[in-house]
């Protein structure tokens, strides 16, 4: 199994060991419960990331690795990860939060605001439903060697899931084995699967679908790209999306000029906390919308 790119090392670091060794260690010490938290929040959402990524370009050199990769990553991403083809790689890129995108930020409410936010991931996912399961029907029909892939990430969740809740009741019993279970291993796939809704939520609202360059909002501090696989460089995402990675921050350089600046910003946490929660109470610190609102290209 051989590696496309060299940096794609963290990758495996993070998906074959950080990532199964949190709930392992809880399912063997129990006592961990709630301490983990943090570090199971952030392998979370690198779970995300890396399936993101691995979709956009593939980790290994070969078919069948990458396949089953893709199964292993499905386990950590808490759905099947072959749903980012229909909804983010065929149709959020087309489309870049405008008309058509089956991911706008903007479907029912026009202010970016923390019910917004909220709801974002259940009136997204009800409209990406209908997309996942036509691009399964045709892969049936049309690629038997890719429905096969897609079905084989299926059942490695599903048997993943299964495993790890039984050895959680024969570790703990059934009460407390669905509660450690829930904690140790579901908590972190959801959250993976949640938070992969809330960047894309964050990265688009209040920008501007028809700009090259100010459809994105990009946070750019150093140590959080470093965390994060560069999932902070978005603009430079969109402008070339093959790209790998470990290059988005030198084309994000070459294009920050002509990007707005509101739209690069420094940390995704202060970010977050300012527009979500201190937002509510003083609305200047809210976002405004750069450029042409998305409804109104509809016109």
């Amino acid at each position: 199994m051989r590696l496309k790119h060299p940096r794609d090392w963290r990758t495996l670091l993070y998906a074959f060991v950080l990532m199964p060794a949190l709930p392992l260690l809880q399912y063997a010490e129990p006592w961990l419960l709630g301490w983990l938290v943090p570090a199971q929040l952030y392998l979370g959402f690198l779970g995300g990331v890396i399936a993101h990524n691995h979709n956009h370009v593939a980790t290994f050199a070969g078919r069948r690795a990458n396949a089953w990769f893709s199964a292993w990553m499905s386990i950590w991403y808490g759905v099947p990860i072959f749903g980012w083809i229909p909804t983010h790689n065929q149709n959020h890129h087309k489309f870049l939060n405008g008309p058509g995108d089956a991911t706008i930020t903007w479907r029912y409410f026009r202010r970016n605001s923390t019910l917004s936010l909220l709801c974002y991931f259940f009136v997204s996912n009800a409209f990406q439903g209908p997309l996942v399961s036509a691009y399964l029907q045709r892969a049936r029909h049309e690629r038997p060697r890719l429905y096969r892939e897609s079905v084989l990430q299926i059942r490695t969740v599903v048997v993943a899931h299964a495993v790890m809740l039984m050895a959680a009741i024969a570790v703990a019993g059934v009460g407390r084995g669905l509660l450690l279970y829930a904690a140790a291993f579901l908590l972190q796939a959801l959250y993976a699967w949640w938070a992969m809704y809330f960047i894309n939520f964050v990265q688009h609202v209040d920008c501007d679908p028809s700009s090259r360059y100010d459809h994105s909002r990009n946070f750019v501090g150093k140590l959080g790209n470093w965390l994060t696989f560069n999932a902070g460089y978005h603009t430079a995402h969109h402008e070339r999306p093959g790209l790998h990675w470990s290059k988005l921050p030198a084309l994000h350089a070459e294009l920050s000029p002509q990007i707005d600046p509101s739209l690069n910003e420094s940390s995704l946490l202060w970010f977050t906390f300012r527009t979500y929660v201190l937002a509510p109470f003083v609305p200047s610190l809210n976002t405004k919308p750069v450029g042409r609102v998305p409804w109104q290209l509809e016109r």
